[in-house]
């Protein structure tokens, strides 16, 4: 008998809430409940890398994903997200932290969780895209592509 998965149904293996407590204000939890999707839309919408993204388009993805928010005294101050099978592949996507917050360590804070989360710490490759953190990822043992040819994309055409 086959079972067919639904992707719906695979976000469950990411149900478990983390709470990471840096300094006594400062919180990075994968509870989705806390975060504040039209902030996320806000920034996504006006980065370049997710220019015109509907609010509906983050939540989908919101949904699809394990998520880190980061919070200082409560307020929401950085997101990433992570889309993964758990064994094999990771995609590090969306990740920032307002830009007000830059320059204070919060984004390395951010990641080490990313990366100490018990479903992603078995992941074999990882892979994001980035214009211009380069330093930060490596950091955290990202290196270029080392066979770039090997890759290929698949892009919907804009209509």
């Amino acid at each position: 008998m086959a079972v067919i998965c639904k992707s719906v149904l695979i976000c469950d293996l990411y149900q478990p809430t983390i709470y990471m407590t840096y300094q006594t204000d400062l919180l990075v939890s994968t509870d989705k409940s806390k975060l504040n999707v039209e902030l996320i839309h806000d920034f996504l919408f006006n980065s370049y890398w997710g220019e015109g993204r509907t609010i509906e388009q983050v939540q989908t993805t919101i949904d699809r994903s394990i998520c880190f928010g980061l919070f200082l005294k409560e307020e929401q101050i950085g997101f990433a997200r992570v889309v993964t099978d758990g064994v094999m592949f990771a995609y590090l996507m969306d990740v920032f932290v307002l830009e007000k917050y830059r320059g204070n360590g919060f984004s390395k804070i951010l990641l080490k969780e990313v990366f100490s989360h018990p479903v992603l710490l078995s992941v074999h490759k990882w892979l994001l895209g980035t214009k211009d953190a380069h330093g930060l990822y490596r950091q955290f043992g990202f290196t270029d592509i080392t066979h770039p040819e090997r890759l290929m994309e698949r892009m919907k055409s804009k209509q």
